[in-house]
């Protein structure tokens, strides 16, 4: 195995609010260590571009508060070729790159993955996700404080439901993973959270016609995962339309503001401690490893372990919303 003397470092995928602290905490600890330091702008399209730029201590100063990414982010459909790939493996050689950080979701870890295997490159991956959806830890990077956007939006939401005797339901990111309705459902007391993971199980918004929205409440809240599966909050609300004209529906579809903010303290310290490891995982010679947490204790997670779409919720949570409900 070749020596590591330059470690780069990207982002990828949806912007999560940590990536900063998680871009800091990667450069000082490799820069504390003795290697030299290189960001790639724009994820995985930079790097087949060619916008790599040395990093310093100073590159990295007061940006652990700040939401976003400095490194910027995109998708790229270039690099899901061989060419691709091939343009931003020279472009890592050019520029004298030993070994990278990747921070992203399950689709930024997919496509490390890739390369890692046809070059035989090191590279360690950060879960950078709003969603929680990756596998093998317990929490991704920029979660919390997407869940307390969701809380802070859902409350403000229902001082104006509470004057009104109305059905609202609030969609929320994650595609399809339930873990912010879910969540978010409990830390605002709404009175369900229609998710994708039980989608084919049950009619979820019957069940909540018929059991959870009770005529005794002069309103409810629910939130609602966006997804196919689901149907988002604007196919319920027309669902609702159709078969359960009584009652009044509103929608409310929070959207990016849930990326977006001051990451919290914990995604904050969360991303350092995660930050720090990928690089001590590249000192140990571990390679195409994803650093998750468990238990409070740092792990190293195989990338093929990792963006398995299994990770379960607590199912626990949903009779917990029911019967909080009443």
């Amino acid at each position: 195995m070749h020596a590591i003397n330059c470690i780069g470092i990207l982002t990828s995928g949806g912007d999560a609010p940590g990536m900063n602290a998680a871009i800091r905490a990667v450069t000082r600890t490799a820069l504390y260590n003795g290697f030299g330091v290189k960001g790639i702008y724009h994820g995985y399209r930079g790097l087949i571009n060619n916008e790599v730029e040395t990093l310093t201590t100073d590159s990295v100063s007061n940006i652990i508060q700040r939401g976003g990414t400095i490194l910027k982010t995109a998708r790229s459909k270039e690099f899901e070729t061989s060419e691709g790939r091939k343009t931003a493996f020279d472009n890592i050689q050019a520029h004298g790159i030993d070994a990278l950080v990747v921070i992203g979701g399950d689709g930024s870890l997919a496509g490390a993955r890739v390369l890692a295997a046809e070059y035989d490159f090191p590279i360690v991956g950060l879960p950078g996700t709003i969603d929680n959806d990756l596998s093998g830890t317990d929490t991704t990077i920029g979660y919390d404080t997407a869940l307390n956007t969701i809380t802070w939006a859902v409350d403000k939401i229902r001082d104006t439901a509470m004057s009104h005797e109305r059905l609202f339901f609030i969609e929320v990111m994650g595609r399809n993973a339930g873990f912010l309705a879910l969540n978010g459902a409990v830390a605002t007391g709404a009175e369900a959270a229609i998710i994708p993971e039980i989608a084919t199980e049950v009619d979820q918004l019957a069940e909540l016609i018929q059991s959870g929205f009770r005529k005794s409440k002069n309103s409810s809240i629910v939130l609602v995962a966006e997804s196919e599966v689901t149907g988002g909050a604007m196919g319920l609300a027309e669902r609702v339309k159709r078969e359960y004209p009584e009652y009044e529906v509103r929608v409310t579809i929070l959207g990016h503001i849930q990326r977006g903010g001051s990451p919290t303290a914990a995604d904050r310290i969360l991303a350092t401690r995660m930050g720090e490891a990928a690089v001590n995982a590249l000192i140990e010679g571990q390679r195409n490893v994803m650093v998750g947490i468990q238990d409070d204790r740092l792990v190293y997670v195989p990338f093929s372990k990792a963006i398995r779409d299994d990770k379960p919720i607590n199912r626990d949570l949903l009779q917990t919303i029911k019967m909080l409900s009443v």
